[in-house]
């Protein structure tokens, strides 16, 4: 299993991460690392904290002369905004935030020990992290890409997108949709929410090419490759809603709409697939199709004109307290859930074809790949 740990709160001295289970002789590129961090930081509707960050992760552990050696993996970033000890404190938890219920939870009287943590400035952490597991994974020929496909009302055209045309149409994008038409209306939409102090959620696919069959397990419900998805696609802060595949939509088809077609291609060895409604995983196992995930945000619990609190001092009624917030972040969450989708099936990668070495991971996979093609 490949394990991560991340710690930090959002106006601390810094944001750390710790990455355990990397295999041995894997050439860790700093470049591609905050390269990733900065495609987090952008997006059309962000709010003023991304201009005082540039966010860079410094590798403290788990390499020598620029190769993982098998132990645990650490980075840390730092926070150029460390203000944490001088904030007022937040006595008007915010609706939709962890605010009142973590106070409950731990006895607090301010709402600042909860949010500092609960902010989403710790996915700059898994982003870290999951750059470390897309340079695995690309040392076997998989790569992850996300697109938005919805914010507020406003939806993308329909239809999958490979891994290339998402790099070509959506990076290119401030609202990272491959639909240029749709982008100018999110753009616009934006506008008007930010306008009306108000704040926009939307939906985003993430999708993993070169996947081979095999992954995760359906002897146990903890070993499903599916659920292990949904898992850490939901445990983005403000994604409310997880589809593998065409999961949604699915529910209201019938199966003979629903299941992919099975054929088989002779020249090179494999089954092929009509259609990938499934996602590429069917009884908790990848099953050779692309892996697609889909995520859906709710708008930001931060409002520019805040809705109805209670003081918890005193139990009177009170407007939200009002923190810097973005109006629109569904293109960093995308970013998000790539480091995520990314983490977990590098973890399934180690957990079938060994995790000491990349060299033995590498012999294991082409020999899998091998005998598949014998059957």
């Amino acid at each position: 299993m490949l394990r991560y740990m991340t710690a930090g709160e959002s106006h601390g001295k810094g944001l750390v991460a710790i990455l355990d289970g990397v295999p041995a002789g894997i050439k860790l590129d700093e470049n591609f690392i905050n390269g990733e961090l900065a495609r987090r930081m952008t997006g059309y509707g962000r709010g003023g904290r991304m201009r005082i960050e540039s966010d860079k992760a410094e590798i403290i552990s788990g390499s020598r002369k620029g190769i993982t050696i098998g132990s645990p993996v650490a980075m840390l970033i730092e926070n150029k905004d460390y203000k944490i000890e001088d904030l007022a404190d937040i006595k008007c938890p915010r609706p939709g935030h962890a605010d009142l219920a973590g106070m409950l939870k731990h006895g607090f009287s301010d709402a600042r020990n909860v949010l500092e943590r609960a902010s989403a400035r710790e996915t700059a952490a898994r982003v870290a992290a999951g750059a470390v597991a897309k340079i695995l994974l690309r040392e076997l020929g998989i790569e992850v890409a996300g697109h938005v496909t919805a914010i507020g009302s406003v939806k993308a055209a329909p239809g999958s997108l490979s891994v290339a045309q998402i790099r070509k149409s959506a990076e290119t994008s401030d609202v990272r949709c491959a639909d240029k038409k749709a982008a100018e209306a999110m753009k616009k939409e934006i506008d008007k929410a930010g306008e009306a102090g108000d704040t926009l959620g939307g939906a985003f696919e993430i999708v993993a090419e070169g996947v081979p069959p095999g992954l995760g397990s359906y002897a146990q419900w903890d070993k499903r490759m599916d659920g292990a998805l949904a898992r850490a696609v939901m445990s983005i802060p403000a994604v409310k809603a997880v589809s593998i595949g065409s999961g949604i939509e699915c529910s209201s088809m019938k199966g003979s709409e629903t299941h992919d077609p099975i054929g088989y291609d002779e020249k090179t060895g494999t089954f092929t697939r009509g259609s990938n409604n499934a996602g590429g995983i069917e009884g908790g196992l990848t099953n050779g199709a692309p892996v697609v995930v889909r995520g859906f945000m709710k708008p930001i619990a931060t409002l520019g004109k805040p809705l109805a609190s209670v003081d918890v001092d005193t139990g009177k009624k009170a407007k939200a307290a009002v923190e810097r917030a973005d109006v629109a972040a569904v293109p960093a969450c995308a970013v998000v859930a790539e480091a995520s989708v990314a983490i977990e099936l590098a973890s399934a990668f180690l957990d079938k074809f060994g995790r000491d070495s990349i060299g033995e991971m590498r012999r294991n996979y082409d020999a899998y790949m091998e005998t598949l093609k014998e059957r």
